[in-house]
């Protein structure tokens, strides 16, 4: 049987089921309790909790190398926030709640909140809160955790998700891969998984009942599908497969250090999205020429108040410190919305998506505002700062935040702070009416960045959350590649760059189309960079204009697919 999922770690790998059942941590509130016994249970637990992972933390310091291993330094801090911890004891002293339900309470609520958000990035995090809360619970009611480093043969871990502390544990001599139900790429078991090099398939839905332990087990990470007992004809069809894939990485080795440049000699940049500091160790590892979008919201999202000036000044000196000059864009706060803060009190909106968010935010609220614009501009000394705007929908709007932008660095040298002159400032077209007035735009910003997610969704009024009208998610409409060529042809025009920091930039698919049209500089996940040097090596420039001219003629979403599908399958 097969079963359909998402590639969050490309490879492929062939082993024995070995089924991660879910805690069962139900339990009956407890009416009659003592409020200070409870509170004296939950630091116990907090302690217990905290030096466990600091074990973790360790062992993934050894496995995953430093850099991925911070995010337990993230979680040991969410454990030790004071604003958390009182949040719980309030619960307890004031609602008489016993430990294990205001723990429960306090973390459902934080986990709603990120499940609720539409960006996929923030969303993940979600997984983070549920193991620190699983784990705090498993203490106070005297449950004990799978261990996983103790796995000592060779298998394939099958759950219905795995938490960072799962998968920080895995050796991968055993671990040869992981599936889900749920999660996509960019929660932290799929990033650990991709450090370990394990292939892992994620969002199967239901994979956990359909297999039992010791069933023999495909995973695919390159085409997100999974094989449960596989015929005689399909294991030799996939070791031929493993071998193919195992040379083919040992082959993108060698774009290392290459440009990104096609068989024509045309050069592109292909640059990096991120969501923390953390993140750049796979943007090197891959090659990265630069960051194409740094999301700043999880500063704010991992902090029990507004995060200060200083707090975010480190952050992006680190980023931009470690990328040693190569280009860097920042995008200012993008909170609302979906994306909520329990510090900052939103009003209530029918529709949050087109609400109250991004820069409207921010210019209502100058003083957040200019806490991260006086952050960002001090860090621009330590690199390549492009600092971007995002859902800017009127030239107004782009002008009213660069003028608080220019206030804010005159004060910053008037208090004798040192300021780059060489930062660029520009914004996101993910509003159509921005696309549509590209030309315009064009002369005040110093760049554009596509961000296809939401151009998509507003360009054909349908929410990217909804299943019920995700046959509008079409990334190769024809409507849509026109609007990107009314941004790329604006932008070239005034002598300005276009990149795109979407999903569809690092789509094997898009990627010829979007060369066609002029895009300057592609942000995707790292892991797809060096593949997608690899795809550019062996495709001309012209011929991709030729495809994309055609491509704009079409009347269907399908149409291009198939049109770009044969192309790349003639390469």
């Amino acid at each position: 049987m097969k079963v359909k999922g998402i590639g969050a770690s490309r490879g492929i790998s062939m082993a024995k089921v070995y089924k991660i059942e879910a805690l069962d941590l139900d339990f009956e509130r407890v009416i009659d309790i003592e409020a200070e016994e409870e509170i004296d249970k939950l630091h116990k637990a907090l302690e217990k909790s905290i030096e466990e992972l600091e074990f973790i933390k360790k062992t993934a310091e050894k496995n995953l190398g430093s850099e991925t291993a911070e995010v337990f330094n993230a979680h040991i801090q969410i454990l030790k926030d004071p604003e958390m911890l009182k949040n719980i004891e309030e619960k307890i002293k004031d609602e008489s709640f016993d430990v294990s339900s205001a723990v429960k309470t306090v973390f459902t609520n934080y986990i709603t909140m990120f499940n609720n958000m539409s960006d996929d990035y923030m969303k993940e995090r979600a997984a983070d809160l549920k193991d620190l809360r699983n784990r705090l619970l498993s203490h106070l009611l005297g449950i004990k955790i799978l261990d996983t480093s103790m796995i000592n043969e060779e298998v394939i871990i099958v759950a219905h998700d795995l938490t960072p502390s799962d998968t920080a544990q895995f050796n991968k001599s055993f671990v040869k891969g992981f599936t889900t139900n749920i999660g996509g790429r960019t929660s932290h078991s799929a990033i650990m998984a991709r450090s370990l090099e394990i292939p892992a398939v994620v969002g199967t839905n239901n994979i956990l009942d359909q297999v039992n332990d010791g069933d023999l087990l495909i995973i695919d990470g390159v085409a997100g599908e999974v094989i449960i007992n596989p015929d005689e004809e399909t294991v030799s069809e996939y070791e031929g497969k493993m071998i193919k894939f195992e040379e083919m990485k040992e082959m993108l080795k060698n774009y290392k250090g290459k440009p990104s440049i096609t068989k024509d000699g045309h050069v592109v940049e292909l640059v990096a999205n991120i969501g923390s500091p953390n993140d750049i160790d796979g943007v090197l590892e891959n090659d990265g020429e630069g960051i194409g979008l740094y999301r700043t919201e999880f500063i704010y999202m991992e902090s029990a108040d507004y995060p200060t000036e200083e707090e975010q000044y480190e952050a992006y000196k680190i980023v931009l410190e470690k990328m040693d000059g190569k280009p860097t864009v920042i995008r200012t706060l993008d909170i609302g919305g979906d994306k909520e803060l329990d510090y900052l009190d939103l009003p209530e909106e029918m529709n949050p998506f087109l609400g109250y968010r991004a820069i409207r935010l921010c210019l209502d609220r100058v003083d957040l505002f200019k806490t991260q614009l006086r952050a960002l501009l001090r860090a621009s000394v330590h690199g390549d700062l492009r600092i971007m705007f995002p859902m800017i929908a009127t030239i107004q709007e782009f002008i009213d935040a660069k003028n608080v932008l220019n206030e804010t660095k005159e004060e910053l040298i008037e208090e004798g702070y040192a300021i780059s002159d060489s930062y660029e400032v520009g914004m996101m077209v993910e509003v159509p009416a921005a696309a549509i007035l590209a030309d315009r735009f064009a002369k005040y910003v110093d760049f554009f960045s596509i961000g296809t997610n939401d151009l998509i969704q507003y360009t054909f009024a349908a929410d990217r959350m909804s299943e019920t009208v995700s046959y509008l998610y079409q990334p190769y409409n024809p409507s849509l590649l026109r609007l990107i060529k009314t941004v790329i042809d604006a932008a070239h025009k005034e002598g300005k760059w276009v990149g795109m920091c979407g999903e569809m930039a690092g789509d094997s698919i898009a990627v010829p189309i979007l060369l066609g049209l002029g895009l300057d500089e592609f942000s995707m996940s790292a892991t797809s960079i060096l593949s997608t040097r690899h795809l550019l090596s062996k495709i001309s420039k012209d011929k991709a204009e030729i495809l994309a001219k055609k491509a704009l003629d079409m009347d269907h979403n399908e149409e291009v697919y198939h049109l770009i599908k044969g192309y790349t399958n003639s390469l």
